[in-house]
């Protein structure tokens, strides 16, 4: 038994580097500085160490090779998840131009919100150590961010020590939209964060009645969507008063047509309020399952995010047409590859198309797929690099014990030597 101290996590997207976990051949259990993202993340057992063909135990050869075969003749498969390291997700980019696959990250209809207002108009962006160090206000718009990360505000708000601030404990935070799960947000000295309630679906409003104001545009409503026109005001009040504000938002929980509208709204709105004689940044939230490091390798292998096809023999973006649901859907595509190294209860949408599962142990599916090859976890069976939330980090992961499962790259790697050699 072996306890391993500063562990990086790949989980919660906020680079959560100080866990102590304790090491029993295959089995760990989290004994200091857990929560509940991470916890369950890393003290999944090991159930799956064998690869499965039509459900059949066979060695990993095997599945490799029948792998290859399905997917060789296809005109169109789709790689899905994209749920890995950095060395993974060069993996299956090398994989996708060799079949001419589209390559669709799980989270990515919830980025392209962040991608078409990046697009647009562009953005001014912050990173964790900055809002650690100088923010002084933080606007959280319509998401729970204990739900997103539950040791956020420990790690970045409430910290003891700070280069520009004298004392972090008086920190303002406003909720507009959610209110927060828990008492995270309470600050060392009993000051409760500010909540001002709305429906999701009302944030477009709340968000430009608020932006309006920020600029010292004239309102005649007294309330929108329920909420007081005059405790908008106060925000905008706020927000001049600070040295360096951030607005923070999940694109993924902008669950409405359009969405891309507010986070414009809200990007152009930090413009506007750096006009004023003070700082603002934005911080959209993201990291979990891969995301931020499949958009980063695609990006920098490619030039765009990952919703990209490579069937015209080079990569070509387009974040709704490529989106590998629709394409399911309405039978575009003859082939499923689902990679998802961290998430074992993310399983690849039911189709009756060939699929070929690159996954955690512990996945249980509806139904058996063509093949299965269970791989191990970034940060957990083998070392690995991993992108956190602001995308100026590769989180440098650690391996924690032998499993005997092979990386996602030496999987997809291997499939794709098998359909470049015929």
């Amino acid at each position: 038994m072996t306890e391993i101290t500063e562990i990086p996590s790949p989980f919660c997207g906020i680079g959560t580097d100080d866990l102590s976990i304790q090491v029993d051949g295959v089995t760990l259990k989290v004994i200091e500085n857990g929560c509940a993202v991470n916890t369950p993340a890393f003290e999944q057992a090991v159930t799956d160490t064998h690869a499965r063909v039509a459900g059949k135990e066979v060695s990993l050869d095997e599945a490799v090779s029948k792998a290859a075969a399905l997917l060789k003749n296809t005109n169109l498969p789709v790689i899905g998840g994209c749920a890995t390291d950095v060395n993974g997700m060069r993996g299956l980019l090398a994989l996708a131009d060799r079949c001419g696959a589209v390559i669709d990250n799980v989270n990515f209809t919830g980025a392209r919100n962040n991608f078409l207002a990046l697009q647009d108009s562009g953005w001014m962006n912050t990173t964790l150590a900055e809002v650690k160090n100088r923010c002084d206000l933080l606007l959280i718009v319509g998401t729970d961010l204990e739900g997103f990360a539950p040791r956020f505000f420990e790690r970045y708000l409430w910290n003891r020590e700070s280069m520009f601030l004298d004392d972090t404990s008086h920190r303002q935070i406003i909720y507009l939209g959610k209110a927060p799960s828990g008492n995270a947000s309470t600050s060392p000295a009993g000051q409760k964060a500010l909540v001002f309630e709305c429906a999701t679906e009302d944030l477009p409003d709340v968000v430009a009645v608020l932006r309006a104001l920020v600029k010292g545009r004239p309102i005649r409503a007294t309330s929108v969507c329920g909420i007081a026109v005059a405790d908008l005001q106060a925000i905008t009040d706020k927000f001049k008063a600070a040295k360096y504000s951030v607005v923070t938002w999940a694109a993924g929980a902008l669950a409405y047509r359009q969405a891309e509208l507010t986070v414009q709204a809200i990007s152009e709105m930090v413009k506007d309020i750096n006009n004023q004689n003070t700082r603002c940044s934005g911080l959209p939230l993201a990291g979990k399952e891969g995301d931020q490091t499949a958009n980063q390798v695609c990006g920098w292998t490619t030039g765009y995010p990952a919703r990209t096809r490579f069937s015209s023999g080079y990569p070509e973006y387009d974040p709704f047409l490529n989106d590998s649901n629709y394409l399911l859907a309405n039978g575009e595509a003859d082939a499923l590859v689902w990679v998802q190294a961290f998430n074992a209860k993310s399983v690849p949408p039911k189709t009756n198309l060939p699929t070929i599962v690159v996954g955690r142990s512990g996945m249980t599916f509806e139904k058996e797929p063509d093949v299965f090859i269970p791989v191990g976890t970034p940060g957990i069976d083998h070392a690995g690099h991993a992108y956190r939330m602001d995308n100026v980090v590769a989180i440098r992961l650690k391996k924690l014990r032998d499993s005997g499962l092979p990386s996602t790259a030496d999987v997809l790697n291997a499939i794709e030597t098998q359909c470049r050699l015929g």
